[in-house]
């Protein structure tokens, strides 16, 4: 009996991206010659005026606790940056800094939800959304979407979804795993849907926003629907946009009672995100932004490369992102080779040298999330092992 686990963790799994990228990383360490593309990660150094600021803040003795929100130095950079790279404008007192976005979308989750309520989260998704509110007791209402509609879901599928126990729908865009974005006139058709149900929260995920590829504006609900603001929680971060994962930076703004609500849980969860970090995430939200159009450019050059030769091989098919860093590869020609189950896929790869994340973590169709997030060389090698182990 004392091994008893709660009931809120006993419906939730491990998550599948981290253990596929902690077993690539345990044979890596073991000397078997794996190349991990499973992670969602830039390969990008970080940029040297954020290093700079991390060591400046070391010497200078920034070592210590700071307010459990962030230190106001970073919640006013994070300010200006939500209105510079996103249009919204907020203040300090309404930006909570967490240990990434993750911690973020966990505090608002858990602030929030009960037993009974309902979350509406467009599949694919990322992992973390729908366990996250398990954990919290709420039931995951999955809306199916598909590349043939761009990875984005109906204002009538919204629509009949929406019940009295609805609390919260989760837009991501740039998507992760399938790259899908959502464009101003489609928020704007969403938020019509929200505005009828008072009771409905949005948050609104941009840590992808600086990396797309469409030559369009980033659009983000708090701005196209402007009415739905206080209803609206809109995380961002450095993690992608800067190359700093390792960091566990990432903002929130949204309604004061929200920000606040989230603020009383994370001083008993972790206290403030690390010191160190905070001065690294002042220096990127304000300093030099012009390395970002170079990545951009690198980036989609590795998206066309990646694309054409997925494509390329017999059973495989991917659309063409229009943000972030993945593909969703469709497998669907292979499932019968792999009794349906993707993950077996995933296992076959990795024994040809390649770590990739199942579709099917993802609530996807059967196949595989791959990152371009890494050197042409590395993405080469990688795709000619993936063909030879499909041959």
């Amino acid at each position: 009996m004392s091994e008893r686990m709660s009931a809120a963790l006993s419906r939730i799994a491990a998550s599948r991206t981290t253990a596929m990228t902690d077993r690539a990383l345990a044979l890596k360490a073991a000397g078997v010659d794996v190349i991990a593309l499973s992670v969602g990660e830039p390969d990008f150094p970080t940029p040297p005026h954020v290093i700079a600021a991390a060591k400046a803040a070391l010497d200078d003795g920034q070592t210590r606790y700071t307010a459990v929100p962030g230190t106001l130095a970073l919640r006013q950079a994070a300010a200006r940056h939500f209105a510079r790279d996103l249009g919204i404008e907020t203040e300090a007192e309404r930006v909570l800094v967490s240990a990434g976005g993750k911690q973020s979308i966990f505090l608002a989750l858990l602030a929030t939800l009960d037993p009974g309520d309902e979350v509406l989260i467009p599949t694919p998704w990322w992992v973390s959304y729908p366990e996250i509110a398990r954990f919290a007791g709420a039931a995951v209402v999955p809306l199916e979407t598909t590349a043939a509609n761009g990875f984005r879901i109906t204002p009538d599928q919204l629509a009949a979804a929406i019940t009295p126990r609805t609390r919260w729908l989760l837009l991501n865009s740039p998507g992760n795993p399938t790259g899908g974005v959502y464009a101003a006139a489609d928020l704007a058709a969403l938020g019509e849907v929200i505005a009828a149900h008072p009771q409905v929260l949005v948050l609104s995920d941009d840590i992808y926003a600086p990396l797309r590829y469409d030559g369009t504006a980033h659009a983000t609900m708090a701005v196209v629907r402007p009415d739905l603001a206080e209803r609206v929680l809109t995380v961002s971060g450095v993690s992608k946009s800067h190359a700093m994962t390792g960091f566990r930076i990432g903002v929130a703004t949204g309604p004061a009672w929200l920000i606040a609500a989230m603020t009383r849980l994370q001083s008993h969860a972790s206290g403030n995100a690390a010191s160190l970090s905070q001065a690294a995430a002042v220096a990127a939200f304000d300093g030099p932004q012009d390395f970002l159009a170079d990545w951009r450019l690198r980036l989609r050059e590795r998206r066309d490369r990646v694309v054409a030769a997925l494509n390329a091989i017999p059973g495989l098919s991917t659309p063409v992102p229009a943000g972030a860093f993945y593909c969703l590869v469709d497998a669907a020609p292979l499932a019968a080779r792999f009794g349906g189950d993707d993950e077996a896929l995933c296992l076959h790869l990795l024994d040809h040298g390649v770590a990739l994340v199942a579709a099917s973590a993802f609530a996807g169709p059967f196949g595989f999330r791959l990152s371009f997030a890494a050197a042409d060389d590395t993405l080469d090698e990688a795709l000619r092992r993936i063909a030879k182990a499909l041959k």
